[in-house]
């Protein structure tokens, strides 16, 4: 043994090649860590120090190569100086010099993930074979950042600088196929031969047959372009990079900026350029709340996983009411490997959901996303029925009929009679209260809510709601059913509309009396959007649809009436009684035409104003801050309710829920984050100065005290 660690070990394999191995103790995955590095540095000094040696293959006895950093560590890393960031970035580039300097060929055995560090550890040794079903990747600008260990010094000489500019501003996650195509990897073999394959490199290096050193120098040096080509190639970089993410996402075009500031740099400069572009990005507010969110995004999976050990196993679901729906909720559960039964009362329904399913297939067909015959056997995997025949045999039911009370209260309980006695029964409803349609089932321990989110196939959240009497098994079978399904679950505990609806419903009150104190509804959703929201208020109001919209906000008015109840008309009022129902009947605040390729876009309707002058008591142009504040102030104190009140166990599920329920802009972390952002002191002293608009700017007792006291939601 040439080294042995609790993260790598280093021995001598077969004529004079070393093999160094991560397997780090302890965790399921390979990742940088501070020990990790240290090791490296010191496995490569050991190295070194043989004498004997012809070459080097780098492996991992982990089923992925290295996910990445150790993001657990970034938090107190980003939060130091500037200085002390670009120091810690330059010391764990001297490791990986190291090992891009060894006196001899070096090969890296990719047998699965490389992301990140992974992958720029990938990227110091001189040659890399990959496994087909393996990936390759640089996904830092999803954390706000790009890449620290020499991967945009490296990746832009190895593979020229548009594909660099591809993968790294693109932060994707590479087949096998694709990554040989751009020559980021040097050979593609079956996972059993990498080893041999790697070996067989080294020897021809020896014999001469390859020449490793040319390609060493390669990417130790400059960019091979001269100065007009690679302004071009930098330039036209910049622009487009930028006009996709956005002056909110600074790190895509920082990166582009860093690789142009180094291009005629050789390596040790080039370096030291990137370690500065990475620690000014690793400072800025984006960056902390990216990974901040990354961070929850583990502990709610965390939770899942805890959840699941619980679970009944879900062989057969069914869903209750086809429709879109319901097609949606079949389509998911047959395309992620659960066979479904499809419910309804009329033929019509159950030809809607099946042509709901069958396009969206197609379109994954089209894409290349899928093989024909693999749409056959999910097709075959949705069972559409007329009655319960088969039910059984199902272990889960999603009732998805009209959200009606009455409707469901009599569906639920003709279902109950229908299926075994420990069958799960959930409710896709998105507002009613569980504990009242749970009130006349005779199981109401095997019921909970499965509150889906539309369009289905996309939105990833799934509310999984408890009701008073619902057991932990009806919890944990329906989040492991909706991790199943491909979704992120998050448990929510029982009140008018849940966590998502019960804060959405404040913001759209917000944006109610902002039309009645005459402000523009088209200024306030340009506002909107540019802080980071994917469509205005109006606009979301139009794709909701302004009948689902009205009848959620009765049942919200209904359970909170000191906030939620007004007894003014508005503007939402307006477009429904004049069945402007948005997008579904192209009326609403906008009116939508087809566009050339048949998708629906919106137009300003000048209809819209002379409609809603009624409920405008005045004409104001408010500035962009205060549209802000008055959208913002009602949906984050809601959202603290929400914690308050127990409906979340925590301010990560609340952040998450917010962000892929209603896409609340991710780049500022949540509503949770966003007010410790702003300081909770300077967001109660903000909520004040609306006082007069009524209780939905009111800050509790508990927000007034952590603003004294200086606590935050997140540490």
């Amino acid at each position: 043994m040439i080294y042995e660690g609790k993260a790598i070990t280093v021995k001598e394999i077969e004529g004079g090649i070393a093999q160094l191995n991560f397997d780090l103790q302890g965790e399921s995955v390979n990742k940088f860590n501070r020990l990790t590095i240290e090791e490296l540095g010191a496995a490569t000094d050991a190295i070194k120090a043989q004498n004997n040696l012809k070459g080097l293959v780098v492996t991992s006895s982990k089923d992925s190569f290295i996910v990445g950093a150790d993001i657990t560590e970034f938090t107190d890393l980003f939060a130091g100086p500037e200085e002390d960031l670009v120091a810690n970035n330059l010391k764990a580039n001297e490791v990986f010099n190291a090992v891009e300097d060894l006196p001899f060929p070096t090969v890296t055995a990719i047998n699965g993930i490389a992301l990140g560090g992974g992958f720029e550890m990938c990227l110091a040794t001189d040659y890399r074979v990959m496994a087909p079903k393996a990936k390759v990747g640089l996904p830092e600008v999803k954390l706000g950042i790009f890449p620290g260990f020499g991967g945009t010094v490296r990746l832009s000489r190895l593979v020229g600088v548009d594909n660099a500019v591809e993968w790294i501003c693109g932060g994707t996650e590479n087949r096998a196929d694709a990554a040989l195509k751009i020559g980021a990897v040097d050979a593609v073999v079956e996972a059993d031969k990498l080893v041999e394959a790697a070996v067989a490199i080294i020897d021809q290096c020896n014999e001469g047959k390859l020449d490793n050193q040319a390609r060493r120098e390669e990417k130790k040096g400059k960019i091979k372009l001269n100065a007009m080509e690679s302004m071009m190639a930098f330039e036209i970089s910049k622009a487009f990079v930028g006009g996709k993410a956005g002056k909110n996402y600074p790190a895509p075009v920082e990166a582009i900026k860093t690789m142009q500031k180094h291009a005629s740099m050789t390596r040790d400069k080039a370096i030291e350029v990137e370690a500065k572009g990475f620690a000014k990005m690793a400072k800025t507010n984006v960056a902390a709340c990216l990974v901040g969110l990354f961070l929850n995004d583990q502990a709610l999976k965390k939770k899942a996983s805890a959840w699941e050990k619980e679970a009944s196993d879900v062989k057969l679901a069914a869903v209750l009411g086809a429709g879109i729906m319901g097609g949606g909720v079949a389509y998911q559960s047959a395309l992620k490997g659960t066979p479904i039964l499809m419910k309804d009362i009329a033929q019509e329904g159950i030809d809607l959901g099946l042509k709901e399913a069958k396009g969206l297939l197609t379109k994954r067909v089209s894409k290349g996303k899928m093989k024909a015959d693999k749409m056959a056997d999910v097709l075959n995997s949705i069972t559409p029925t007329l009655n319960y025949g088969d039910f059984k045999n199902v272990d889960l039911v999603v009732e998805a009929v009209v959200e009606n009370p009455k409707v469901k209260d009599i569906v639920l309980r003709e279902t109950e009679d229908q299926v075994r006695e420990d069958a799960i029964l959930t409710s896709n409803t998105s507002t009613i209260s569980i504990n009242l349609l749970a009130k006349n089932l005779k199981r109401p321990e095997n019921f909970c809510g499965m509150h889906f989110f539309n369009p289905v196939h996309m939105m990833p959240l799934v509310e999984v709601i408890r009701g008073e009497k619902t057991s932990d098994r009806a919890i944990a079978t329906t989040v492991a059913y909706a991790k199943a399904m491909g979704k992120t679950p998050i448990v929510v505990n029982d009140c008018p509309g849940f966590l998502v609806n019960r804060v959405l419903f404040p913001y759209f009150g917000g944006f109610a009396g902002l039309v009645r104190d005459g402000a523009d509804f088209q200024k306030v959703d340009k506002v909107m959007e540019k802080f980071g929201w994917p469509m205005g208020p109006a606009y979301l109001l139009d794709v909701v649809g302004m009948d689902t919209a009205k009848h959620a906000n009765e049942v919200m008015a209904e359970g909170f009436p000191d906030r939620m109840k007004d007894e003014n008309k508005s503007s939402i009022d307006v477009m429904f009684e004049n069945n402007r129902y948005g997008q579904k009947n192209d009326f609403g605040f906008y009116k939508y035409e087809l566009d050339r390729k048949g998708k629906k876009k919106k137009v300003v309707d000048e209809e819209t104003y002379k409609l809603i002058e009624p409920v405008v008591q005045g004409q104001k142009d408010f500035d962009e801050e205060e549209i802000i504040a008055r959208m913002m102030i009602p949906l984050c104190l809601e959202t603290v309710r929400c914690l308050e009140d127990g409906i979340v166990e925590a301010p990560a599920d609340a952040d998450m829920g917010l962000i892929f329920g209603i896409g609340f802009p991710p780049f500022r972390g949540g509503a949770l984050r966003y007010i410790d952002d702003m300081g909770v002191d300077k967001f109660v002293e903000l909520a004040d100065k609306y006082a007069d608009l009524g209780p939905l700017y009111h800050p509790t007792e508990k927000l007034r005290e952590m603003a004294k006291t200086g606590k935050k939601f997140f540490g």
